[in-house]
């Protein structure tokens, strides 16, 4: 009885017990996770489950301090291994930031991927139309563009 959180959590437990029971006890509560699943969504995945057994922070503020946390690891580290690590970090904790929000990421992700790609494709449009090559414009010729193409909702 109880929430559909409760009740998917009892089943979970009773499908480990089982499992424990069959001498599969060593397997993670992660394990069922694609390792194939694009990084982001594996990432919401991962981190759905861990909170499931109460592997989470109690509320948001806490998931927004760690974003801070890494974002200054990132802008600190000097090595090109070091910040690919960091940034590794980074996405993760805003993939968990994403969580808390109620936000899939990688739908997110696509959604912004479009937008950027219908406001370029209106600034190439706009340099064509000028007969110029987009290599010939300036930055700020070329936000001028993209500014327009967000006024008009692209």
């Amino acid at each position: 009885q109880g929430s559909p959180d409760r009740v998917v959590t009892n089943w979970e437990a009773l499908k480990r017990q089982e499992k424990a029971d069959n001498g599969a006890g060593n397997e993670s509560v992660l394990d069922s996770i694609p390792k194939a699943l694009p990084a982001l969504l594996q990432a919401y995945q991962y981190q759905a489950r861990a909170a499931k057994v109460n592997f989470d922070w109690p509320v948001i503020g806490e998931v927004i301090a760690k974003f801070k946390e890494e974002l200054a690891e990132l802008e600190a580290a000097a090595s090109d291994a070091d910040r690919a690590e960091e940034l590794g970090d980074l996405l993760f904790v805003l993939v968990n930031w994403a969580r808390w929000l109620g936000v899939e990421p990688e739908g997110a992700l696509r959604a912004a991927n479009a937008k950027f790609y219908r406001r370029f494709r209106y600034i190439e449009q706009g340099v064509a139309a000028a007969g110029k090559a987009l290599t010939d414009c300036t930055l700020a010729e070329l936000d001028a563009l993209w500014d327009e193409a967000k006024a008009k909702g692209l």
